[in-house]
């Protein structure tokens, strides 16, 4: 999310009478001063085509007294509420030739007004309040709103802030204005606006605007006399009652929640209700955020009891909520309920797993996942799970800057000595994907050694980790002007000669690995592992001779394989800075790119990514990935190995990404043997990649308005996902058929809460939409060359948005609801020209 421009602007008009000293204003106050004080502030929804949502209108009498001064121009002031009315602004909407119904008085009740009317003092000296003092018992709103008025006294400037907050956009501003005569305070107006909204693609977003304003009256009234004294420490002690110092910031305020689902409630009612588990329906995750509601409240008593009563087929479903919950309880009931020696396999991953893509783990959810795998015999596929897990842990604690914590650091040291520990090839591949999980710096060294050094599986999982990690881990930053002597030099003698500049330069090491990869200049490579080499050259700030290089090594290559770089170094070229976020997101929006295949020599499949993402605001989420790999089979088809390259067992496999989580390999088969018994055997079901409910956005936040008043912003979107893959291969009809369908739900509740000691005003956003898309590969080697067919499509779309604004003041309360629904309808996907041709080929021969 690329940060907006915030803006904050601070005006003083001045008179010709201003005096100023030493560049500052000389500014006070008459003993006896009163103002006239206006508030408005306003939450509206910003979907809707006119204004609608709510609005709080108060106006009341400030009496502002100088109790004492000293010399050096300190200041006691006392300030006083009088005559407050406030007001409300129905639920109707407004359309655009009206202000929408007339406003409603809120009846105060007394206890408020007697708290409203006591006065609090501030010291103050040449436009900045030094403290602030009044009773701390009393309300906070009521404390809040008087924190409010006493801000405006503060003449000092103050600009909104830039806030990158991950899964919310939020553009804040301000202005103040100040006008001052003959060193008197005449008016001041202080304004702000916060614009919230969900950063995914989503019309929902919430207007929060703010508006206070103080304009002179009187500069003489009558009030307390001014009292004597050497300091405001003496002045304040000979006081009746010794005033209390208070914080100048607002105080934090919680709502109790009288609606809020209660676990306790429903272990009383568990038998009447039942838990919804296909995690592709709509009402699954609407569910599930309900339950991680629940359990943030819930005692570990009862979130043990809730897991034990449950039955066997919606216990995962249970312990997704409670790892996204992340409570106390909750992590203390999974580590009492989980034994890691008993309990399903499947239910072990579940929640291994669920851990893996919390958005914002905490320390102890790592500890717990370390706890259950240390000094433990496991099963191979939950230590395979377990190890993946702890390495997306660490990358994401690190990412919020906990790196420092203890626990963080065991998880390092537990990857870091495993990978050195490792013997078996398929044990050190798992540790390559936990550190590319992890994305730690300190491990490049190690991932660039093994990625030149190791057999071809653990080169090829090396050089994956390191295509996660950012451009400025990979780019070269010395030894860039080598690449950048002169014009693009034509022949390849020239060439060669800077690449071998570049080579022995002192550039980043990543890039030098890769381009010894690529060129092979120590052994022969995967095609696979030298395309990975090529496109992190490509995708991270490219040098102008690494391009070239990749170009005239094309020439010497299979046409697939040649395409494929030809063509995402043409996407690369499209911008003519070289900027790595720009490539990538030419090279993305390229569907000829981004569906385009790996070939072996013949045209057999060796590598196919699927790749479902999704965009907003120029940011991308990639949902899931998926990739199948087949080994092998080129000499089972009669078909030859290039030069140099070992011919490979026969082998098919896939592996997934899923949040930016590289999750466990799956093997289809590993040798012939394996083939025709997974052949003779097999049950026709797919294979399931990723099936669950997650947590995908988890935000909570508090605005404190210069008014004094505070709006909380929540957003949770649940997430239900159901991937599965098949491939089948068929010796007899000499076809392969791969299928990738991706069944998933969103459903999103946004809403902002406004508090201030009279009214009490909620907007609510709830979205919810469901999604299919499926992947169809269709390889047909009975004639030559190989034909292959690519199949992407879409169903329809539903949607549905409710909004909500409810008000709540004294005994009176009210709720109004919008709402829309659609659908957005279903597409085929066009791919590259030569695919479609050859799709309608393979199937008109099928339906024959």
């Amino acid at each position: 999310m690329d940060p907006q421009a915030v803006w904050g602007c601070f005006c003083l008009l001045c008179f010709p009478l201003l005096r100023a000293a030493k560049g500052n204003l000389l500014l006070s106050f008459q003993p006896r001063s009163l103002y006239q004080y206006t508030l408005d502030v306003q939450l509206q929804h910003t979907s809707t085509s006119s204004p609608w949502g709510a609005r709080l209108q108060a106006e009341a009498l400030i009496h502002l007294h100088r109790l004492w001064r000293d010399r050096g121009g300190q200041e006691l002031l006392q300030v006083q509420i009088h005559d407050l009315k406030v007001q409300r602004q129905p639920e109707e909407e407004k359309s655009q030739d009206s202000t929408g119904g007339s406003p409603v008085e809120i009846a105060l009740s007394p206890e408020a007004q007697a708290e409203l009317q006591q006065p609090v003092l501030i010291s103050w000296i040449s436009g900045k309040v030094k403290a602030f003092y009044g009773n701390k018992a009393e309300k906070i709103l009521i404390s809040n709103l008087k924190r409010g008025i006493i801000s405006l006294f503060q003449l000092q400037p103050h600009a909104g802030t830039t806030v990158e907050i991950f899964g919310v956009e939020w553009q804040p501003s301000s202005r103040s204005q100040y006008v001052v005569k003959d060193s008197l305070l005449q008016s001041v107006l202080a304004e702000e606006s916060h614009v919230v909204a969900p950063a995914l693609r989503s019309r929902s977003g919430i207007k929060i605007t703010s508006r206070q304003q103080l304009q002179l009256v009187s500069p003489a009234m009558p009030g307390p006399a001014e009292v004597s004294g050497q300091s405001l420490k003496d002045v304040l002690a000979g006081m009746g009652a010794e005033p209390q110092p208070l914080g100048m910031a607002s105080l934090p305020f919680r709502r109790v929640c009288t609606h809020c689902p209660s676990l306790r409630a429903f272990l009383k009612a568990s038998d009447r209700q039942r838990v919804r588990t296909d995690t592709s329906k709509v009402a699954t995750t609407w569910q599930f955020q309900r339950f991680i509601q629940m359990l943030r409240s819930a005692k570990k008593r009862d979130v043990l009891e809730l897991l034990r009563r449950a039955p066997e087929e919606t216990r995962p479903f249970l312990v997704e909520a409670a790892v996204a919950t992340q409570s106390v309880a909750s992590l203390a009931a999974l580590s009492d309920f989980l034994d890691f020696s008993k309990e399903p396999k499947s239910l072990l991953e579940k929640f291994l797993y669920t851990a893996a893509f919390s958005p914002r783990p905490s320390g102890e959810l790592l500890h717990l996942v370390l706890d259950k795998l240390e000094g433990k015999q496991l099963a191979p596929e939950i230590w395979e799970t377990g190890i993946i897990a702890v390495g997306s842990l660490v990358g994401r604690l690190c990412q919020q800057k906990l790196c420092g914590l203890q626990v963080v650091e065991r998880g390092v040291g537990t990857l870091v000595r495993g990978l050195r520990g490792a013997e078996e090839e398929p044990e050190v591949v798992i540790y390559l994907l936990a550190l590319g999980n992890a994305r730690l710096p300190k491990t490049i060294p190690t991932l660039l050694e093994l990625a030149e050094d190791g057999p071809a599986a653990v080169t090829t999982a090396a050089t994956s980790a390191l295509q996660r990690f950012p451009a400025p881990h990979i780019s070269s930053e010395v030894g860039e002007e080598v690449g950048r002597l002169g014009a693009p030099l034509p022949t390849q003698s020239q060439a060669a000669a800077v690449l071998f500049a570049l080579l022995i330069a002192p550039s980043h090491q990543v890039k030098r690995v890769m381009r010894r990869i690529f060129h092979q200049k120590r052994k022969s490579y995967d095609k696979t592992c030298r395309l990975a080499a090529a496109e992190i050259l490509l995708d991270n700030h490219p040098l102008p001779m690494d391009v070239i290089n990749i170009l005239l090594a094309t020439s010497e290559m299979e046409t697939e394989m040649a395409t494929f770089l030809l063509l995402k170094v043409q996407n690369s070229l499209h911008d003519h800075h070289h900027l790595a976020r720009k490539i990538m997101k030419d090279i993305m929006g390229d569907p000829r790119i981004n569906n385009y295949n790996f070939f072996s020599t013949g045209g057999f499949l060796r590598k196919s990514v699927s790749d479902f993402s999704l965009l907003s605001h120029g940011q991308r989420l990639r949902a899931a990935q998926v990739t199948f790999e087949a080994q092998g089979m080129e000499s089972m088809m009669g078909e030859n190995l290039s030069e140099g390259e070992e011919e490979p067992e026969l082998t098919a496999g896939m592996s997934a990404t899923f949040l930016d989580v590289q999750l466990r390999p799956i093997v289809f088969f590993q040798g012939y043997t394996d083939l025709m018994a997974k052949v003779l055997l097999s049950s026709g079901e797919p294979t399931s990649v990723v099936r669950g409910n997650l947590l995908l956005m988890d935000h909570h936040q508090v605005i404190p308005l210069q008014s004094g008043l505070q709006v909380t912003v929540r957003l949770q979107g649940g997430l239900g996902l159901d991937i599965s893959a098949d491939m089948d291969v068929s010796i007899w009809e000499q076809e392969l058929k791969t299928s990738v369908n991706a069944r998933g739900s969103l459903a999103m509740d946004f809403q902002a809460e406004l508090d201030s000691p009279f009214l009490q005003a909620t907007l609510r956003s709830q979205t919810e939409m469901e999604t299919s898309v499926h992947f169809d590969t269709k390889l047909s080697f009975s004639s030559s060359p190989v034909l292959m067919c690519l199949q992407l499509r879409e169903e329809q779309i539903p949607y549905r948005e409710v909004l909500t604004v409810s008000q709540s003041a004294g005994s009176q309360s009210s709720t109004a609801r919008k709402g829309r629904r659609g659908a957005m309808p279903g597409r085929e996907f066009a791919l590259h020209q030569t695919n479609s041709k050859v799709c309608n080929l393979l199937l008109t021969s099928e339906k024959e």
